[in-house]
């Protein structure tokens, strides 16, 4: 498990992070979600000891993470794919890491079977393609067999079959009871992918809830319904307090009630329903509304000539674009 309590990180004069608090549980996929210039980046550095919080504290298993005796063992993580050695080869650079670690050689061979690159273990890293250099960086977060995981950006640079790839393995590693942490700007990726969500603006916590919680809370609580008797229905259904919209392809949409209280009210007039489904917003337009006023550049026109312009500094993290 990952704690953050009144989490802080300034940059001399810039607030980076901004008393964060959130908790990320083991058995689930968690998606860490933010505009550029959020703080995402620079809150998963302080769990790794890379940056030190000007303030709060971040703990994995309630431990700081310099407190950890066999950090490897106990946190794996993602956090840049190029930043190895290029002019190794992927077995060396990985029991290189697994004998720093003190981890037996064998481990090495599991991992480069697990993300698929057995075959190219002998290739030097400065000739791998940005997926292989992922799935390398995966690998190496995998070296300890570590209960928490830390993935910033995973699928940047798969192809279509490594994205099912790695979003099978996250849930698949959640499934065995680990915490998995997952930065990333795909939004219908993230969508398909994660239990949780944790979004954040201008270092500040935005929301933390289920992915289902928060699109369904998109929605504004909308229900569709088809009917082979719609007059009747929506006659019903306005007494009944609803608000009743029809569409262009004869649904109903109804807010006010939920669908157990519409299936009740139809089952009592004895109509048949053909369809009664909770409508969801798109996780990308629930994203863009809760982070609109924590955007760090906004389009100032609407057409492809549009230049971005600064909406507000104050979320810059070191010079970090992210």
């Amino acid at each position: 498990m990952i704690e953050a309590h009144e989490l802080t990180k300034r940059f001399g004069t810039k607030v980076a992070v901004d008393h964060l608090s959130f908790t990320v549980r083991p058995g689930a996929v968690t998606g860490f979600l933010g505009p550029n210039g959020a703080g995402k980046s620079t809150t998963m550095r302080m769990m790794l000891g890379l940056d030190r919080p000007s303030g709060g504290t971040v703990t994995v298993d309630g431990r700081d993470y310099r407190e950890l005796r066999a950090p490897i063992r106990e946190v794996g993580a993602v956090l840049s794919a190029g930043e190895v050695d290029g002019r190794r080869s992927a077995g060396d650079h990985l029991r290189w890491v697994a004998r720093a670690g003190g981890l037996a050689r064998g481990r090495v061979k599991e991992v480069l079977e697990l993300v698929g690159l057995e075959s190219e273990a002998g290739v030097r890293i400065d000739d791998y393609s940005l997926g292989m250099k992922q799935r390398l960086g995966i690998a190496t977060a995998m070296l300890g067999d570590p209960p928490v995981l830390l993935f910033d950006e995973p699928v940047n640079g798969l192809d279509p079959q490594g994205i099912l790839w790695i979003r099978t393995l996250m849930r698949r590693l959640a499934a065995e009871g680990r915490t998995v942490l997952v930065s990333s700007h795909l939004m219908g990726e993230m969508e398909s992918t994660a239990d949780q969500v944790i979004v954040i603006g201008r270092g500040r916590l935005i929301v933390q809830t289920t992915m289902a919680e928060l699109t369904r809370s998109g929605s504004g609580g909308d229900i569709r319904v088809v009917t082979p008797d719609p007059d009747r229905l929506r006659g019903i259904l306005t007494g009944a307090g609803g608000e009743v919209s029809r569409g262009d392809d004869g649904a109903f949409t109804v807010t006010g009630l939920d669908n157990t209280r519409i299936g009740d009210l139809a089952a009592e007039a004895r109509i048949p329903l053909h369809e009664l489904t909770p409508q969801r917003a798109s996780l990308e337009a629930v994203f863009m509304q809760l982070t609109d006023d924590s955007v760090q550049y906004r389009a100032t026109g609407d057409d492809e000539s549009a230049e971005a312009v600064p909406v507000d500094r104050s979320t810059a993290e070191n010079g970090e674009a992210r």
